[in-house]
């Protein structure tokens, strides 16, 4: 979790912006985005060139070796109008071209625009920036992993989104994510893909999973859900494994291009050196990338609809529904042996339209569907409150019997607050999924149980928990009604006796 001192820098970043004329949440975190990437980016280009330095080999600098000025640790130094103009006509053009012409980061930063405008702003977001990366070292030093800080930095930023877009977009909480990758287990060697990433949350949670695997077990922490964490990454001793896991794994798309160039900066900044993510609708007649991964994991939009003739002609659903039409692309993109974990809302469950109907018979008879996580309506407060089920399958798979889990805590708190308690079933899940294949068929009345397929198929593909947990009603029996009378008048006697007491 972040410190109470980089929450209140971060407060009082937002704070600045809001005075500043930058009040829209989504423009404030980009804009934020660009003065975080470009500090990281002058601290990683010093790693590197004392890196070189030590172990020999070829240094090539961000900057290309132009002392232009661009670095942050030169500009930061300027007063405020001079700063201001540095930036719009030399640091930020830089960094729009950054990297190679083909990369996603430069082709998505060429709309880019920074609207910062009062040199008072820029030197105060500067100054607070400075501040929380001072913040950061120190936390490093004492044991604190760095990428594990500016995560919880970066999460604390996107947080200010409180409201849903139009198409019933909302980031997803960190540790549902991290929960997910323990259920699909991504490994080094997976092609991962989110269709709708958003700011690329699930594909930096697959790329912590990946490094976790590969680190040692004395670099490993017990993160507050109750999971393994280690960010390391000191198994990986090959280059190619290290090349090949940041430029060739990790795949997202999304509509909003402002939201690729987020999540862009989200994963650069997290190490991922190449994250391929692309500004593309992927339910449209425009994609068609068909049996091409082996790992999607996604929260995509609820509550939106399409033109029909905008509507991928791949899709066997009738419907103009964005959180069914995301399971046919889902199904459709993995490989045949692809695993998913994809966060519906629970109207998917048990709908009773034809498309409803056709989506779950699709993840039965085409996938095997493994197991369905019934998560309560608070996980996404503050941003919607509702009711949403994680869908973990197969595809090409046989469903024999499916896994339910009723969740009842994510260790926060259910309201808009989202603090954190100490009821928390993510342990559990993960602990109970990895030992599913030796439960048997039975006991209904617990948290997790197993449905076997036929009677799936006789209650119309229903794949709602209460369809089929078993509710323990317990006998409650009470005094008869002249005993709780006669309570009663003795507690009046009494009250009665008092007052005559005090009038005396």
């Amino acid at each position: 979790m972040l410190s109470s001192k980089l929450r209140s820098a971060v407060d009082r970043l937002w704070d600045k912006f809001w005075s500043g004329g930058i009040s829209n949440p989504l423009t404030a975190i980009e804009q934020i985005s660009y003065l975080l990437f470009m500090k990281r980016l002058d601290e990683l280009d010093l790693k590197k060139a004392q890196d070189a330095e030590f172990t020999g080999e070829k240094f090539t600098s961000f900057f290309n070796g132009v002392n232009q000025g661009l670095r942050w640790s030169q500009f930061k130094q300027m007063e405020g109008g001079a700063m201001l103009d540095h930036m719009q006509q030399k640091v930020f053009p830089f960094l729009k071209t950054l990297g190679k012409t083909d990369s996603p980061f430069a082709k998505h930063m060429g709309n880019a625009v920074f609207i910062i405008n009062k040199p008072s702003l820029l030197v105060e977001a500067v100054s607070i920036i400075d501040e929380i990366y001072d913040e950061i070292s120190r936390e490093q030093t004492e044991g604190q992993e760095f990428q594990d800080t500016q995560g919880d930095l970066y999460e604390h930023l996107l947080s200010e989104i409180t409201s849903a877009g139009k198409l019933g977009q909302f980031r997803t909480p960190r540790h549902i994510i991290q929960m997910m990758c323990e259920l699909v287990n991504p490994k080094l060697g997976d092609t991962i893909c989110d269709p709708a990433c958003g700011t690329g949350g699930f594909l930096l949670g697959a790329y912590q999973h990946i490094l976790t695997q590969h680190t040692s077990e004395k670099h490993r922490v017990t993160d507050a859900n109750g999971l393994q964490r280690g960010l390391v990454g000191d198994k990986l001793t090959d280059e190619r494994q290290w090349k090949h896991l940041k430029e060739k794994t990790f795949f997202g798309y999304d509509a909003d291009e402002a939201m690729v160039r987020i999540g862009l900066m989200n994963l650069m900044m997290h190490g991922i050196s190449h994250p391929n993510i692309t500004q593309r609708d992927t339910l449209s007649k425009n994609y068609s990338e068909d049996g091409v991964y082996d790992v999607i994991m996604a929260n995509p939009p609820f509550k939106g609809s399409l033109d029909t003739g905008d509507i991928n002609e791949g899709f066997m659903l009738p419907t103009t529904k964005t959180e069914l039409l995301f399971v046919n692309r889902i199904v459709n993109s993995l490989k045949i042996g692809g695993r998913a974990a994809v966060i519906v809302p629970d109207g998917v469950l048990f709908g009773s339209s034809n498309a409803h109907k056709l989506a779950r018979k699709m993840l039965i008879e085409q996938c095997e569907l493994q197991g369905v996580i019934s998560m309560p309506s608070g996980v996404f407060r503050p941003y919607a409150g509702v009711s949403t089920a994680v869908l973990v399958f197969v595809k090409g798979g046989d469903t024999e019997k499916v896994w339910f889990y009723d969740m009842e805590a994510d260790g926060y708190s259910l309201d808009d607050k989202r603090e954190k308690i100490g009821a928390n079933d993510i342990p559990d899940i993960v602990a109970q999924w990895n030992k599913r294949s030796q439960m048997k068929q039975g006991d209904r009345k617990t948290k997790c149980f197993l449905v076997g397929r036929e009677e799936i198929e006789k209650n119309d593909y229903d794949l709602s928990l209460s369809r089929y947990k078993e509710v323990t009603y317990e006998t409650v029996e009470y005094e008869k009604p002249e005993v709780i009378l006669g309570k009663i008048e003795k507690l009046e006697s009494e009250i009665m006796e008092g007052i005559r007491s005090l009038r005396s």
